[in-house]
């Protein structure tokens, strides 16, 4: 085993000692303060986002002090990986200041190197932190968001299952036919409604059969079960109101009716309402979901969420070129406070900017990928402004 660690360590010492003494220098001088600000960051997250109001569940509620800490620790990826772009920015504007204020970038350019080589280690190690970043939140953060929640209701004893969800919205568009089976239209036809889904069951169930020219169905049971060996809904306790043109209406009461109708609002239920809380793949397999309800505002939030899967990543690689852009300028002085207060300036910057961005897409003022993408292109622009003018 010893010697397996030994031929471990020669091997990366080997792999180490290509890279040039430059790049290794800087990597060196940029690793400390990038461990330090992710821990900082993490903290303070975490403190203002679950660690209140696991203390407040513990207090109120009897939350055993064992569950509080496993719920923190699964909580923590969540917080981790928001970290990773503000750590790169404060990294890099620190490291580079410190290098300005001693005089070795003006030592490194009086020697013929340029500003872009000199920063180009700290974009390296930025896309070492994109692919991290990428990493963790499609594949970390939605298993531990998810076991944090089932951990948390269960230790609470709430209702726990895997099938869950509430305001369920299904709606469906096909052919609306009259008395003798002929198509009239193609439109929409059924909208379900369902308060939550527990435990197999829908509760509180609302459906509008719009299918029948001529006539309203409104259909409403206490519950809703499917019955996958026959494909049909069987709701229990409710009624079945219809109305004519005319203005005539039945009512019919019942206490079990099979229904014809597809399994679309099991597969809404199952999807999570938070992004964060699905990989890139389940959020694919959500929005072909959404697209077969014709659910326009939900198709463009899935869409622009999927970018943002990919531009969360890329905010390590923007931070990190402004952030050394702008600590290369000339005669740049910046202590560890102001290379905080920066930081800090420049996040909220940048998230405002994709707030913005992703409400309008959501919207549909915009195209999702402009949506998702306009920040991180507005902020290379402003970036690669900065490092000419550093390089001047």
């Amino acid at each position: 085993m010893l010697n397996l660690l030994f031929k471990i360590s020669d091997f990366i010492r080997i792999r180490i000692n290509y890279i040039p003494l430059l790049d290794r220098w800087i990597l060196s001088q940029l690793i400390p303060p990038l461990i330090f600000s992710i821990s900082a960051f993490t903290v303070v997250s975490v403190s203002v986002g679950v660690m209140f109001d696991l203390v407040r569940k513990i207090v109120e509620f009897d939350l055993p002090l064992n569950i509080a800490l496993n719920i923190l620790i699964l909580r923590l990826p969540g917080f981790v990986v928001l970290s990773f772009p503000m750590a790169t920015l404060l990294a890099s504007l620190l490291t580079y200041s410190k290098l300005s204020s001693n005089s070795e970038l003006k030592a490194l350019r009086a020697i013929g190197i340029s500003i872009y080589r000199i920063i180009l280690p700290s974009l390296f190690l930025a896309l070492i932190m994109t692919g991290l970043t990428f990493i963790f939140n499609n594949n970390i953060v939605p298993y531990s968001n998810t076991k944090a929640e089932f951990v948390l209701r269960s230790s609470l004893g709430k209702s726990i299952s895997i099938e869950k969800g509430e305001d369920i919205i299904y709606s469906r568009k096909g052919n609306i036919i009259d008395s003798e089976n002929n198509k009239v239209s193609n439109s929409l036809t059924h909208i379900f409604y369902a308060k939550d889904y527990t435990d197999g069951f829908m509760n509180d169930v609302k459906v509008m059969d719009l299918s029948k020219h001529g006539y309203t169905q409104v259909l409403t049971a206490e519950k809703g079960l499917w019955n996958s060996s026959i494909e049909k809904w069987e709701f229990l306790n409710g009624k079945l109101i219809v109305f004519s043109e005319k203005g005539d209406s039945t009512i019919t009461k019942f206490n079990s009716y099979m229904y014809p109708f597809s399994n679309g609002p099991i597969k809404i239920a199952s999807i999570p309402k938070d992004a964060n809380d699905m990989t890139l793949g389940e959020a694919r397999k959500a929005l072909e979901i959404y697209k077969e309800t014709s659910n326009i505002k939900e198709i463009r939030r899935l869409k622009v969420r999927i970018q943002e899967k990919f531009t969360l990543p890329m905010a390590c690689l923007v931070f990190s070129l402004i952030g050394s852009s702008l600590a290369s300028i000339p005669n740049s002085k910046t202590n560890g406070t102001q290379g905080f207060g920066i930081s800090i300036i420049l996040i909220l910057f940048y998230y405002i900017l994709s707030f913005t961005f992703s409400s309008l897409g959501v919207k549909g003022s915009i195209s999702y990928i402009s949506a998702s993408w306009s920040p991180v292109f507005i902020s290379t622009i402003i970036g690669l402004m900065i490092m000419r003018q550093a390089n001047k």
